[in-house]
């Protein structure tokens, strides 16, 4: 049975490995490639963010999390880290909180923040789990081809719709909006935990170490579609950042990146059928694409199996 899956971001990519590795037939047709995507430019921390509905969410999230968890086994791209989130105000446990074995209260934040709570979590570094799932996808007999298409193709039984910010224009729906956010890379400086403060929805601040660099970041602007880095906003992240992480100060500046995420008010994942064709949805993750990745994929396989 032959599905295309349409998008080559993270969301598209394991659809794609989980479908071709259950024994499908499976192409992949994208206009970016996965390295040109959103997904490419994430700090990739598994964290539900931008993200409904609250229940689909959290199962999509457990499920990816045990995913992770494995693949840090014996996957280089994949590894556990821990580290703490900061919060202005007190609040309840997030609904994903029961995945984390071993979520706890932070004792006394720094000025500023009123609560919070630390945590060991899967980090995914993009640059080289991208290319990962491509080569699980060619292993398994698939294909990755770059197409510009203004619409979905009918050549084959299901086709999946994972097209992120495109689905504007595959599934024809505005709903899918752009929320932009803006990252720095810097050099590795020995730092090992990752940090997540939030002062406010439209500055993001993360840190989030990887093996050769750390990704800083961020912004949270909807609405907006401006690809370019504004350097403005790149010394504004970094001042919090390192307000808080004062040894980032002395870390050199590799790279500024901009990525538009996704976002919709609900996550859409469901099967369309019309006559002999079967389209499945999948699309809207917001900031949540690593996060719900296989969780979105193994409910895919379902429904293309459902489908026949």
């Amino acid at each position: 049975m032959r599905v295309i899956v349409v998008g080559a971001g993270v969301i598209g990519l394991s659809c794609a490995v989980r479908l071709a590795e259950s024994g499908y037939d499976v192409a992949v047709f994208a206009r970016d490639l996965p390295l040109e995507t959103t997904s490419a430019v994430s700090a990739a921390i598994w964290y539900p963010f931008l993200s409904a509905p609250q229940d689909r969410v959290a199962a999509w999230a457990a499920t990816s999390y045990d995913e992770f968890v494995k693949l840090a086994e014996n996957e280089p791209s994949v590894r556990l880290r821990h580290g703490k989130e900061f919060l202005v105000d007190q609040a309840p446990n997030p609904p994903w909180a029961g995945v984390l074995p071993d979520l706890q209260r932070v004792g006394s934040p720094p000025a500023g923040f009123k609560d919070g709570w630390s945590f060991t979590t899967p980090v995914i570094e993009m640059p080289a789990y991208l290319p990962y799932l491509v080569k699980r996808l060619e292993e398994a007999g698939g294909t990755l081809t770059r197409a510009a298409l203004s619409a979905l193709p009918t050549a084959a039984d299901v086709v999946v719709n994972a097209a992120g910010l495109g689905a504007r224009l595959t599934a024809g729906d505005p709903t899918v909006t752009p929320v932009r956010g803006q990252v720095l890379t810097l050099e590795q400086t020995g730092l090992t935990e990752w940090l997540i403060a939030d002062r406010n929805p439209r500055e993001l601040t993360y840190v989030v170490p990887r093996e050769h660099d750390i990704v800083v970041g961020g912004t949270s602007e909807p609405d907006t579609w401006d690809m370019a880095v504004n350097p403005t906003t790149a010394e504004q992240i970094l001042a919090r950042a390192t307000e808080l992480i004062p040894q980032l100060r002395k870390a050199k500046v590799l790279r500024h990146r901009v990525g538009l995420r996704p976002a919709r008010p609900a996550i859409r994942c469901e099967r369309v059928d019309s006559g002999d064709q079967h389209v499945i949805h999948c699309y809207g993750h917001g900031g949540s694409g690593v996060t719900l990745s296989w969780g979105c994929a193994d409910e895919v396989v379902d429904l293309v199996r459902q489908s026949h």
